[in-house]
């Protein structure tokens, strides 16, 4: 009876383990992160018997969880790529409402500004034009300056968010490093703590969203968690502390360092992937940094370029003179590491001077300046960061539009700068004038047909386009000849200047003269006239000082050209050829496909991942998630075992309760 007795009640205490797990199970049915739990049932030994082996019942090995180490892992990191992809996606939607396009867009405002000259140049001396003009410039800077000081905000928004993210990541990390001391204490019972390995399981899950980790298990029980291709995060019950430092050049800017004993080390952002800070960090270090440039050298180009063409032209001024500038912008900086040489009050040893030698060529990038790797004394090596082109440079080296010069002592060897040459034009953006009368309209020299002449050639425009124009060789005989014998197209001429040279070539409907690269010698005076119609053989023109300035248009018809020049962008070419940049409306046009580019790409790239993650999650689910269908099913099958094993229970009681009335009569 006794064997009977045992056997039941360990057939109803199984029972009752496994109604147990299932309602555990429906219970956490919809708890993140839970995996199901399921009972362990083995058979004991049999007794033997000379009649043979006699079960001993059931028992319960222990409760186990639906786990897949290969699929678990697969989710976390699906999930991080997923979290880094709408991160970036997300923060790169909000840069490219910094380059709209129709009329609230920067190159709409721009257009309008060159168009403003087309009523100076109908009317030169027309305050009324000459005030629309100005608006118009203000209208230019502000956006510009708007533009860059949102850049500004948004790179706030990406440090606050940091340091927001790194928080969340130390609060995980001490708790998986406490779930991990709770299983390690838990490891010696010889049974597996399933609650606490879901509850660590989800901890990295989170984590995850974060930055990208991977684990490594002991033989305790705990897991090593690593980031950044093998920096230690947790391990066993100790976690160490993330925090957003200052970047090496910029305060404003930030990057992600690690606690060790001797202070905080800063994280390279290469090598950390995944996670929402790895995608701050690369969306403040490449798409906020190239906007910023961008910008920045649409600024610088187009502020020089009318500033040049404003200082060859005249004002109303009495007497008049050289037209003063119609916008500052933000002077290239120099930003030294914060581990450079310093003197003993703190300052740097040495320091970087830029000055900008031509706007034309400046780039859309910042350069990383450091010692020459060939060890040569004084020479450096610089880098374009936005193509990786490295080139070695001197004190007093011109490269891409600017010049570099060193003051104080020679960087020492382990001495490096960070050189923004455009990053800040745009945000100190302004308009410098404001008097209608200071804006150079008139040409500083004037152009009349001789009234003899028998071709049908009238004037155009005549203005200064560079510096190499000179008054004291002012007035100018232009004496056409014959047809040229090497080209029936064109005809040929004669410049004389007033110090008795001459400039003898030939001229073809839509070329200029005065300003001639390709001629053979090249003629380069420093001013273009343009003419309409066809000089005959005999016909002259005189090239003269401007006498009225307040009826000359010269050069605000030369502001008007601007629009077709390709100033933005040129670039030296190793053969010592330039190669044309682009105009200001094709740049800016150039900055909105870049950056909608980058926004279409995050997008699809966000889609796909986020795709592949749910798939990875699902096919996690599948393994170790709850089916209320299938623990209902089991609910029926184990409450039948419970009443069956009752019933034997019953049967063998009531075998004993008969056993001892007969032992009693």
């Amino acid at each position: 009876m006794s064997s009977l007795l045992s056997i039941g009640v360990q057939a109803m205490f199984a029972n009752q383990a496994a109604l147990q797990t299932v309602g555990q199970n429906i219970a956490n049915a919809n708890t993140p992160g839970y995996s199901r739990q399921s009972v362990v049932l083995t058979t004991p030994d049999g007794q033997f018997t000379g009649a043979g082996y006699f079960g001993k019942g059931v028992t319960v090995q222990t409760v186990q969880r639906s786990y897949n180490e290969f699929l678990t892992k697969q989710a976390a990191s699906t999930k991080s790529t997923a979290t880094m992809d709408s991160t970036r996606a997300t923060s790169l939607g909000q840069l490219e409402k910094l380059f709209p396009p129709g009329d609230t867009g920067i190159g709409h405002s721009i257009s309008q500004f060159l168009n403003s000259m087309v009523d100076v140049a109908s009317r030169p001396a027309d305050p009324s034009a000459r005030q629309v003009v100005l608006g118009s410039a203000s209208e230019v800077a502000a956006r510009f300056s708007n533009a860059g000081q949102q850049l500004v905000d948004m790179q706030a928004g990406v440090v606050s968010d940091l340091k927001a993210n790194v928080s969340v990541v130390n609060e995980l990390s001490a708790q998986i490093a406490a779930a991990n001391n709770q299983i390690a204490a838990a490891n010696g019972t010889g049974q597996s703590p399933n609650d606490l390995l879901d509850k660590r399981d989800q901890l990295i899950s989170q984590l995850s969203e974060y930055v990208q980790v991977t684990t490594l298990p002991s033989n305790d029980g705990t897991l090593g968690v690593f980031i950044g291709g093998g920096q230690r995060l947790v391990l066993g019950n100790n976690a160490q502390k993330l925090s957003v430092t200052a970047d090496p050049y910029d305060n404003n800017a930030a990057t992600v360092s690690i606690s060790e004993t001797t202070g905080p080390r800063a994280l390279d952002a290469s090598i950390l992937t995944g996670g929402s800070i790895t995608a701050l960090l690369q969306y403040q270090n490449k798409d906020l940094k190239d906007a910023q440039n961008m910008l920045g050298q649409m600024s610088a180009a187009l502020a020089t370029r009318i500033n040049d063409q404003q200082a060859l032209g005249l004002d109303l001024s009495n007497p008049p003179g050289k037209g003063a500038p119609l916008f500052t912008f933000g002077a290239p900086r120099a930003l030294p590491a914060n581990t450079n040489l310093r003197n003993p009050d703190g300052t740097f040893t040495s320091n970087v001077n830029m000055t900008i030698t031509d706007a034309k060529q400046l780039q859309a990038s910042s350069y990383k300046l450091e010692a020459d790797p060939s060890g040569a004394a004084g020479s450096y090596q610089l880098t374009r960061l936005s193509d990786g082109v490295k080139r070695t440079v001197v004190d007093g080296d011109t490269v891409d539009g600017f010049r570099i010069n060193f003051s104080g002592a020679a960087p020492s060897s382990g001495d490096t700068f960070k050189l923004e040459p455009v990053a800040a034009a745009a945000l100190n953006m302004k308009r410098a004038l404001d008097q209608t009368s200071g804006i150079a309209a008139a040409s500083p020299l004037a152009a009349t047909t001789d009234v003899n002449n028998k071709g049908t050639a009238t004037i155009d425009s005549i203005y200064a386009v560079n510096s190499k124009f000179d008054a004291t060789k002012l007035p100018m005989s232009l004496a056409f000849g014959g047809a040229d014998p090497a080209d029936a197209n064109k005809v040929l001429y004669t410049l004389t200047l007033a110090d008795g040279s001459s400039y003898s070539s030939s001229w073809g409907a839509g070329q200029a003269i005065g300003n001639q690269p390709n001629a053979s010698p090249p003629i380069d005076l420093g001013f273009e006239l343009n003419l309409n119609g066809v000089p005959r053989s005999g016909d002259n023109i005189t090239v003269a000082a401007t006498k009225f300035p307040s009826a000359n248009n010269g050069n605000a018809k030369a502001m008007l050209n601007i629009q077709t020049e390709t100033f933005v962008g040129q670039r030296l070419q190793p053969d010592g050829s330039m190669a044309l940049g682009s105009t200001i409306n094709d740049a800016y046009a150039t900055a909105m496909s870049d950056i909608g580019s980058r926004v279409q790409g995050a997008t699809y790239l966000s889609g796909v991942s986020t795709t592949v993650a749910a798939n990875a999650d699902a096919d996690k689910s599948s393994q170790s998630g709850v089916n209320l269908d299938e623990e209902a099913s089991r609910l029926m099958q184990y409450q039948q075992g419970y009443q069956a094993a009752a019933k034997v229970l019953q049967a063998a009681q009531s075998m004993f309760d008969q056993l001892l009335k007969l032992a009693g009569q």
